[in-house]
């Protein structure tokens, strides 16, 4: 036997040996200490919590786990930035950064799993990054992190930026070669991030997708419990006089709502699929619904329909000022799982119980606008100019049935980004907002095709210069159909000829066109 048979090391233990090494990385920027650094085998993709599972398999890959700024806090409590690194065999040259989720709290598993279609960006070769923002949370709602200044400052808007300049380091280093394009896709929290991206730190991500943002966290809570107020006006009430919101509306009424909105708006696309894609033209009145002396079958109390009227227009002040924008009547509002509809008040998990039919907005509204509330906010700043002039390209997708955060919010800041910006010819050159109808918050929902791929169209438009025109979607709802989801504010459209279950056979059309 030759003795030279032995003598070269294997591939796994280079890779093995170039992982470990990581564990001595520094940092001249931030205090980065690497917890650990060693290769994940092949195996099946990690479960994803509120996700389905994604099929094949993920290549052995370096997993690295560090911390940033190591502290005792406020109270005595440790703090620090946590982050983990998934650095794949087959680099293909991409970085992308993954979004958090509620308050944060803690490091998810880096895949790039978020409106990942198919297959997960980790799958595809790209290294991915995720972050807990700062600090350790016992839940995704934790809020005591909140006490502590850098902690706070740290979920607001600056561990997103430490991380991505760390984690860019530590993937040069693991490759010998710097990274060629950089991504961030985020939703709720995420996409909130994925803003603050092109707004604070419009310098280091090519293209950024962001999905539902989490834009005025504080406003949004307030316009879902001006929402249920609304409905509590019509419930009925318990032994301490307090509004049963769950039960304002029976199953028969919200039958009658459901389907006088799909009567009205379903086929305003070209088809009755009970998808209503032009959620824009839309005009829907649940006054029209109304019982009356003259219609007395397939209606609903004109109480009721006021009630859902004035819920869905949201709040306003006592001077007429909208403080934030209403929900858009969509196929989704009766929804049961997940987070229910709008059309299913319950206990909310920031709300809490609605126990009055009355709402003081000016009073609430004040108590909304918290320091902190707008220090990591994304909702006013349009100047982008910089992001842009770089290359940067910046996608948005809501889900018009939404009902944690309206679509209209997302919207809004799209027109007012439109607005500051040149208009939309020039806009449309670099960002684009896609609204999913039917879909819940983030995925989901009875009568929704929620299953999208943003990776390819963001990487093709920063890669290729291929503006998505349209981006196709399937789900489990319709297991035979797809669509084009359009640029805001067109629609998809059946063309009139061909298979109506099929997105080739429609096309992006404007309201009133």
């Amino acid at each position: 036997m030759s003795s030279c048979s032995a003598s070269k090391p294997s591939i796994t233990a280079n890779a093995n040996n170039a992982c470990s090494n990581l564990l001595a990385f520094s940092s001249s920027e931030n205090a980065v200490v690497i917890k650990s650094a060693s290769l994940v085998p092949a195996g099946p993709v990690p479960a994803v919590p509120y996700q389905p599972p994604y099929a094949g398999t993920l290549a052995s890959y370096c997993r690295v786990d560090g911390v940033i700024d190591e502290r005792i806090g406020e109270g005595g409590k440790p703090y620090a930035i946590g982050f983990a690194i998934a650095l794949p065999e087959k680099w293909n040259g991409r970085f992308m950064m993954q979004g958090g989720g509620g308050l944060n709290g803690s490091v998810a598993t880096p895949l790039g799993s978020n409106a990942a279609g198919d297959m997960t960006a980790l799958q595809r070769g790209f290294a991915v990054v995720t972050t807990d923002t700062g600090h350790q949370g016992t839940h995704g709602f934790d809020s005591s992190f909140f006490s502590d200044q850098e902690a706070t400052l740290n979920f607001l808007y600056q561990a997103i930026g430490k991380v991505a300049i760390t984690s860019k380091h530590i993937v040069a280093q693991y490759y010998g070669k710097a990274i060629e394009h950089s991504y961030y896709m985020g939703c709720s929290t995420g996409g909130r991030e994925a803003m603050i991206m092109s707004q604070r730190y419009p310098r280091l991500f090519d293209g950024i997708v962001a999905g539902a943002p989490a834009m005025r966290t504080s406003f949004s809570n307030l316009a879902d419990k001006w929402v249920m107020t609304s409905l509590a006006t019509v419930a009925p009430k318990d032994e301490q006089g307090h509004p049963l919101v769950a039960q304002a509306l029976t199953e028969q009424d919200k039958t009658i709502v459901m389907n006088g909105l799909l009567k009205q708006c379903d086929a305003m696309d070209g088809v009755a699929d009970n998808m209503i894609s032009n959620v824009v033209g839309c005009n829907f009145d649940p006054m029209s619904l109304a019982c009356s002396a003259t219609k007395k079958q397939a209606c609903i109390s004109p109480e009721k329909a006021k009630a859902i009227k004035v819920g869905f227009a949201g709040p306003k002040n006592s001077l007429g000022v909208q403080v934030y924008p209403g929900f858009w009547f969509d196929t989704g509002i009766t929804e049961t799982q997940g987070i229910p509809g709008l059309l299913n008040p319950g206990f909310h998990p920031i709300v809490g119980k609605i126990t009055s039919t009355e709402m003081n907005v000016d009073q609430e509204a004040m108590a909304a606008s918290t320091p902190s509330a707008f220090v990591g906010d994304s909702a006013y700043w349009t100047l982008l100019n910089t992001f842009s002039n770089n290359g940067g390209k910046l996608i948005f997708y809501h889900g018009v049935s939404d009902p944690w955060f309206s679509a209209q919010e997302t919207a809004r800041y799209y027109d007012q980004l439109v607005k500051d910006n040149g208009g939309a010819e020039k806009v449309y050159q670099w960002s684009r907002l896609f609204l999913v109808p039917g879909m819940g918050h983030c995925g989901g929902g009875a009568a929704a095709l929620d299953h999208l791929d943003m990776i390819a169209p963001i990487v093709n438009w920063v890669e290729q210069n291929q503006a998505p025109e349209q981006i196709q979607v399937t789900g489990q709802a319709f297991p035979n159909r797809s669509r084009p989801l359009c640029p805001y504010p067109s629609y998809a459209h059946y063309s009139g000829a061909g298979d109506s279950e099929k997105a080739e056979n429609f096309t992006c059309k404007y309201p009133g066109s």
